[in-house]
């Protein structure tokens, strides 16, 4: 089977990654952020994952996206049952990861051409 790099500038992909900041295109981002393969919001959450709330979730429920990876920081965490309901009111479904984990499966899922977000959330320094 012959591989070809897909090297499309039409969506936004993750390009580089640490327990502080993502870079997307030339852009740097070092608070929490939602991508998705048309835009950027930088403005989604103030706070760390212990912070999270309805709201954080029920804004990430009116993206209309199939799937949202959630990336928790340096460490795998789930958020509580109750702050995904606005989510599984919608039929999307979620994915908690570490924020590596999130970044890689969020580039494979936008090269497939999927309908998805990528919600990250940073360690505090």
């Amino acid at each position: 089977m012959k591989l070809h790099l897909d090297k499309s500038d039409q969506y936004n992909t993750i390009a580089r990654y640490d327990a502080r900041h993502v870079m997307i295109g030339p852009n740097r981002y070092e608070s929490s952020v939602i991508v998705t393969p048309q835009r950027i919001e930088t403005d989604w959450h103030a706070g760390d994952f212990a912070a999270l709330d309805e709201a954080a979730f029920a804004r990430l429920a009116d993206l209309g996206c199939e799937i949202v990876i959630l990336g928790t920081g340096l460490r795998q965490r789930f958020p509580h049952p109750r702050l995904l309901r606005p989510l599984i009111a919608a039929g999307i479904g979620i994915e908690a990861m570490d924020l590596g984990s999130a970044c890689r499966t969020y580039n494979i899922l936008v090269a497939e051409h999927r309908n998805v977000a990528a919600a990250l959330l940073f360690d505090p320094a």
